[in-house]
């Protein structure tokens, strides 16, 4: 076998393996991303089998929906006849409590334990005070060199192991059909999914790393299936990736299913109280105009707010339509801060304001003198000849120090909160292409600007200017949390919004800009319309408005401003956290006690996406279980800001549905387990206890109230639009990718025709048979077929 032929087989067997995003950037995604050219139940009856894993909601989960009124017991009964089942609900129930599944022991444990080992060492960004040796050499050829030295395999000499990792999986490798070493690969990527996720994350997305350690999955499979072999192991375990005949195997889909109908139904009967006045017009311009992330959590703050005062809230994808690295000015790094599935155009820098370089100056060697003493500190505790010393001569301030984060963290918290903006004080953003060797000190081109600005009022709709507009980023607070950035704005890659918010301001205050697009675009912005940038804080809901460019005659309305939303932040943290009394006292607690494991719950509940007008859903809680994208179809006439939102928003919103999903129905083996166990490891990710595989998903307190309860309802992502079918019908026909997900059932999509008034459930025809998995599931047809939703 050639080795063009290896990198196919390895490239086909990676569709089980999703990417492990870092701890620094912890990104949500599908677990299951590449098999979601298969339909749902395929791809979970397959990715089941060969990961040992749950699937579905158990039968417990389910029979409490049920219990709740969750699942309608009329759309369980509907469902299971029309997939040929001829039990009742109770039934039904009964037999899936019977076929609870029980994880097999794993075999090659050694094997496992022995890969980690050697992964652990390598792929360290910094953690280990001693490196491995020869990592700029690669993996495999580091490992070859240092393997004799390691007794768990037995006597091992460099002549024994293959000089390359091409020779060596040859060599094990020989004489097997084609057909075998795709199931061998497959099932050794799948052995370790966050590890060899972590590894094709790296090769395409931290080439930093990688040219410090080169390592590729084809070093790994050589390395293992080496140490397989040495170890006595078979190359391929059996019972893997079979069909199964078992008639109950349908049974958990079906109640998914209903749960997912009754919810739909449910969304719908409250956005219909509204849908008939959606057209209306307001007269009447609002006193300032607030965008907000669609982030789950923004639905709450965004009826506060509203509340608050004479305000008009937008929502829009967090990272404001600017694809951007940002480097930050306190560590000098440039870190992405858009969508994964976006490559970045542009690096946005902090650059002085007008006399205020000093003032930047002297931030700068702030900045780096407590850079100096954090290295300086750690060097001291890690180095072996200062440890015990050093221990024992500073316990009493780090004695001191850990007392005062436990009962006075909420006081700790505020003090440090008031020098977390000092950038932003004295400081503008720029932007500049990301390709500095073209135009290393010339901003971006003002037709890019424009275009930025217009794509931000086209995809919203947005035609009128209050005097004020704020664009609102999101981040989150929380102390001793590796799993910190999940919470931050997942549009900006696993960091807070508050830089794209203030370049989107910025531009949009370009006085060159605003004629261009009143001249080329037909978009008056008001002389007196400002715009700023803010960042809302989901642990605290504490909203900071970066208004240090404000002009004198907006002053009275932003103090209005500011005192407004500290009435909404007291009115939606007494909602949060079911507290009327030190609302906010207990979010900042809760931001800042290091013993916390649960600072606030992200995006659990996650549901549905609406795109459409806010007044659509302005009057309903919602209960942050939906993402709001504002869209107005009017305006969009060539139904090109739509395109843009489903190939994006809506790609993004199912990737973090799906996230969620694995994770609540088998946290152990697509989650991270229980925070109170969790191991650091090279700086990236988590084990659970002193080693196993890499944590690749969310935490069991970020989806859990307790044990078998989850708090997050593990629901597929049900989209609804507010748009004209047809214009919905010509998109999906001219974009096969998304049109698969939705055939593929990975997410279901509810049209909303504002023409005839009626909502149907978008589904082209296929003939799923539940009880026996299908190829037809995976080939459907391009009729299309609409079930109207009845309410």
């Amino acid at each position: 076998m050639n080795h063009l032929d290896i990198d196919i087989l390895i490239d086909k067997a990676t569709e089980y393996v999703g990417n492990t995003w870092p701890l620094y950037s912890f990104v949500t995604s599908n677990p299951l991303s590449g098999l979601e050219g298969k339909h749902f139940l395929r791809a979970t009856q397959e990715a089941g089998s060969l990961l040992d894993a749950e699937m579905f909601p158990k039968a417990s989960v389910y029979k409490k929906a049920l219990d709740n009124g969750a699942i309608d017991p009329n759309e369980i009964q509907e469902l299971l006849k029309e997939h040929g089942y001829s039990y009742t609900p109770e039934e039904s129930l009964k037999i899936m409590f019977k076929k609870a599944s029980k994880k097999t022991e794993n075999q090659q444990h050694a094997l496992d334990q022995y890969m980690v080992k050697w992964l652990s060492s390598f792929m360290d960004e910094g953690l280990a005070e001693w490196q491995m040796p020869y990592k700029q050499e690669g993996f495999f050829h580091a490992w070859r060199k240092l393997a004799p030295y390691d007794g768990s395999l037995g006597t091992v000499r460099q002549t024994m192991i293959p000089k390359t990792s091409d020779e060596a999986l040859e060599s094990v490798l020989n004489g097997q059909p084609q057909e075998t070493i795709l199931k061998a690969f497959t099932q050794h990527l799948a052995a370790l999914p966050g590890w060899t996720g972590y590894i094709k994350h790296r090769g395409t997305n931290l080439q930093a790393w990688q040219k410090e350690a080169p390592i590729q999955l084809k070093d790994y499979l050589a390395v293992r299936l080496w140490a397989n072999k040495k170890l006595g192991f078979q190359l391929v375990k059996k019972n893997v990736l079979e069909n199964t005949q078992d008639q109950r195997a349908g049974l958990p889909y079906v109640w998914l299913l209903a749960w997912e109908r009754s919810w739909q139904k449910e969304l719908l009967k409250t956005l219909k109280k509204s849908a008939i006045d959606v057209s209306k017009n307001e007269d009447s311009r609002p006193d300032a105009q607030l965008v907000f992330c669609i982030d789950t959590r923004s639905e709450l703050i965004r009826r506060h707010v509203e509340s608050s005062g004479k305000y008009e809230t937008f929502g829009y994808a967090g990272f404001f339509g600017i694809a951007m690295d940002y480097k930050n000015p306190k560590n000098g790094l440039a870190q992405k801060a858009c969508p994964p599935i976006l490559d970045s155009c542009y690096v946005v820098t902090e650059e002085a304001d007008e006399n205020q370089e000093a003032s930047k100056i002297h931030l700068d060697r702030k900045n780096e003198l407590s850079t100096f003493w954090h290295y300086f500190l750690k060097r001291m505790k890690n180095m072996l000849p200062s440890t015990f010393g050093f221990v024992e001569g500073s316990g009493f301030v780090y004695g001191l120090n850990l007392t005062a984060r436990t009962i006075f963290s909420k006081y700790l918290y505020r003090w440090r909160s008031k020098d977390r903006n000092v950038y932003e004080e004295v400081c503008t953003p720029d932007i500049k292409n990301i390709d500095t060797t073209v135009h290393p000190e010339i901003s971006i081109p003002l037709t890019e600007k424009v275009g930025i600005v217009k794509s931000a009022f086209d995809l919203m709709g947005w035609k009128n200017f209050a005097p004020l507009v704020v664009f609102a980023g999101h981040g989150s607070h929380s102390a001793n949390n590796p799993f910190g950035s999940s919470l931050d704005c997942g549009a900006c890659a696993a960091t807070p919004g508050r830089h794209n918010a203030r370049m989107l301001a910025k531009l949009a205050n370009d006085k060159e800009v605003r004629e261009q697009l009143f001249n080329q675009h037909g978009v008056d912005i008001p002389k007196l319309t400002h715009f700023l940038g803010a960042e809302h804080n989901t642990t605290t809901d504490e909203i900071v408005l970066f208004d240090s460019e404000v002009p004198n005659s907006h002053h009275k309305a932003l103090e209005r401003l500011k005192e407004n939303l500290k009435k909404a932040q007291i009115t939606a943290t007494q909602e949060r956290l079911g507290r009327t009394k030190n609302s906010v006292s207990l979010a900042q607690l809760n931001a800042s006690n290091w013993g916390e494991t649960r600072p606030e719950w992200g995006l659990a509940k996650n549901a549905s996406f609406v795109i459409g007008p806010r007044k659509l859903t302005q009057n309903h809680n919602l209960d942050g279980r939906c993402f709001l994208h504002s869209y107005d179809w009017k305006t969009d006439t060539e139904g090109k800001a739509l395109v843009g939102i489903m190939q994006g928003p809506m790609v993004v919103t199912q990737w973090i549905n799906n996230h969620y999903y694995f994770s609540t129905v088998d946290n152990e083996t697509f989650g991270a387990g229980t925070k109170t166990t969790h191991n650091v490891t090279g700086k990236f990710g988590v084990v659970q206890g002193n080693g196993g595989d890499l944590k690749r998903g969310l935490p069991w307190e970020s989806l859990f109230e307790e044990k078998d309860m989850p708090y997050h309802p593990p629901l597929r992502l049900t989209v609804v639009i507010n748009a004209p079918i047809n214009r919905v019908d010509n998109i999906l026909a001219k974009n096969d990718s998304l049109k698969s997900l939705i055939i593929n059932e990975w997410l279901h999509l509810v049209i909303m025709d504002p023409e005839t008034h009626k909502e149907v459930l978008w589904k082209p025809h296929q003939d799923i048979n539940t009880k026996v998995k299908d190829e037809k599931i995976s080939k459907p047809t391009n009729k299309k077929v609409y079930e109207e939703l009845s309410v």
